[in-house]
C-alpha cells in the first residue's frame, strides 16, 4: 500500500512555486476572470443618478461604459412649448451649479436675435454673479473630490465657505440651488444694498482659506500620489472628443470663451487663463484651484466699479419675439462651454431648441483614460471631470 502524502507535499512550500501555482495559460501572475459591475446608479462617488457599468480584470478597470437617461426630463422639448420667458427657468435645472450661467447662455441668444439691449450695469453685474457662482462651483466640487478620496474635512471646509456666497445670493436673488436671474432685457431683481460690502468681506475672508485648502489636501503626500500620472489626457484627444472647460484647459490647450470670445465685462478684465502640462488628474484639480483665484482677481476688478442705471431695460410683459432663422450663442461655464442653438419661425416660442452642454462630452472620455486603472482611480479620474449629471440628461 503506498504512503499516503502529507498535507505539506500537496501544497507549494516556496514563493516561486506560490506564483507558478498561480500562473494561468495567459501568463498572468493571478488567475483572474473577467467580470462586469455597476457602479451606480445610487454609487455616491457617481455625483448624481449616473449607471457606469464595469468591464474589471480584478481590480483593473478594461472598460467603461456610461448608461445615461436616469433624469431626463425632457427639458428641450418643453422649451418647444413655452415662450422665450418660460425657457430661463429650465436651464438653471440642467447644470444647477451655473444657474447663473445657462440663463445667460440663452438670454445672450434672444437678445441678438430679437436686438434686445442692455447696458453697462446689467453686464457687470451678470458678469459679477458669473464669476461668484464659478468660486461657489469650484468650492462644492474640491469639497466632494476630497470626500471622494476619503478624506472627509476638505467636504467640511469647502461647504462652510461655499455657504458665504449663497446667502450673498440668496439676499439679491431669493434662491440658493435653482437660481433664476438673467433673463432678456436685464436682471430678475437689482443688486441688493449689502451686495458690495458682503463680497467684498467675503473675498478678505477668503484668500487666506484658499492657502489653508492647499495645505490641508493639495500638499498632501497621499493626494500627490493619487493624483499625479493619473488619467492622462492628452490634448490632441481632449480636443477630438469635444471637451471643454478646465478638462481641455487642463491638457493643456487654453479655450476660454471669457477670453478668446469676450462677452459681458470680460473684455475690460485683466486675468490669466489656468492651463495644465500632461492632462492628468492633478492638472485638472490644479486648474480649477488657480480658476478660483482668478475669479476673485475679476470680482476685485468690478466690485468697486459697478456703474449707475436700469436692471432691466424693457418691461418684463412685452411679448418676445424672435425673427425666423437659426440663432446660436454660447457662454463658458464652471465645467465648460454651453451652447444654445435656436430655430425659430418667427413666433414667441421656438421651433427646436437645442442646448450643447459640456459634461456630455466631458463625461465621455472616461471611456478612454480610464482603460488600465484600478477602481479607486476610476473614482478618481471620474471626480476630476466634475461631472453634473442633470447636465447630461436633458
Amino acid at each position: 500500500m503506498s504512503e499516503i502524502p502529507s498535507l505539506t507535499t500537496l501544497r507549494p512550500t516556496t514563493l516561486q512555486e506560490k506564483i507558478t501555482a498561480l500562473t494561468d495559460e495567459r501568463g498572468s501572475a493571478l488567475a483572474t476572470q473577467e467580470y462586469f459591475v455597476n457602479m451606480g446608479p445610487q454609487h455616491p462617488s457617481t455625483h448624481g443618478v449616473l449607471r457606469l457599468v464595469l468591464k474589471l480584470d480584478g481590480e483593473t478597470v478594461r472598460e467603461v461604459i456610461p448608461v445615461l437617461g436616469y433624469i431626463h426630463r425632457g427639458i428641450e422639448k418643453i422649451a418647444e412649448n413655452s415662450i422665450y420667458r418660460q425657457i430661463m427657468h429650465l436651464t438653471d435645472r440642467m447644470d444647477y451649479l451655473s444657474a447663473f450661467a445657462n440663463n445667460w447662455a440663452i438670454t445672450r441668444v434672444v437678445e441678438k436675435a430679437a436686438g434686445i439691449e442692455s447696458n453697462d450695469r446689467i453686464e457687470t453685474i451678470r458678469t459679477l454673479m458669473n464669476e461668484l457662482q464659478r468660486i461657489q462651483s469650484h468650492q462644492l466640487w474640491w469639497g466632494v473630490f476630497g470626500m471622494d478620496l476619503g478624506a472627509f474635512t476638505p467636504f467640511l471646509y469647502g461647504f462652510r465657505d461655499r455657504e458665504i456666497i449663497t446667502d450673498i445670493f440668496e439676499e439679491t436673488v431669493g434662491g440658493r440651488l435653482t437660481m433664476n436671474y438673467i433673463q432678456p432685457g436685464g436682471v430678475m431683481f437689482d443688486i441688493h444694498p449689502n451686495f458690495v460690502k458682503r463680497v467684498k468681506d467675503f473675498l478678505t475672508y477668503f484668500k487666506p482659506k484658499l492657502a489653508e485648502y492647499e495645505t490641508l489636501f493639495s500638499d498632501n503626500v497621499i493626494t500627490q500620489k493619487r493624483l499625479r500620472g493619473v488619467g492622462l489626457l492628452d490634448a490632441k484627444s481632449a480636443v477630438a472628443m469635444g471637451t471643454t472647460g478646465p478638462v481641455l484647459r487642463a491638457s493643456g490647450v487654453s479655450l476660454d470663451l471669457r477670453k478668446d470670445e469676450p462677452y459681458g465685462m470680460y473684455g475690460k478684465l485683466d486675468f490669466n487663463v489656468p492651463v495644465g502640462t500632461i492632462g492628468d488628474c492633478w492638472d485638472r484639480y490644479w486648474v480649477r484651484l488657480e480658476e478660483i483665484r482668478q475669479s476673485m482677481r475679476m470680482v476685485e476688478q468690478l466690485i468697486d466699479n459697478i456703474p449707475e442705471g436700469k436692471f432691466m431695460t424693457m418691461k418684463p410683459a412685452v411679448k418676445i419675439k424672435l425673427p425666423e432663422g437659426r440663432f446660436y450663442g454660447q457662454v463658458e461655464t464652471a465645467r465648460g462651454i454651453l451652447g444654445v442653438q435656436v430655430v425659430s419661425t418667427g413666433k414667441d416660442q421656438p421651433y427646436r431648441i437645442h442646448f450643447r452642454s459640456p459634461c456630455f462630452n466631458n463625461l465621455w472620455v472616461v471611456t478612454t483614460i480610464a482603460q488600465g486603472w484600478r477602481i479607486a482611480d476610476l473614482v478618481t479620474i471620474l471626480s476630476t471631470l466634475d461631472i453634473v449629471v442633470p447636465d447630461i440628461d436633458r
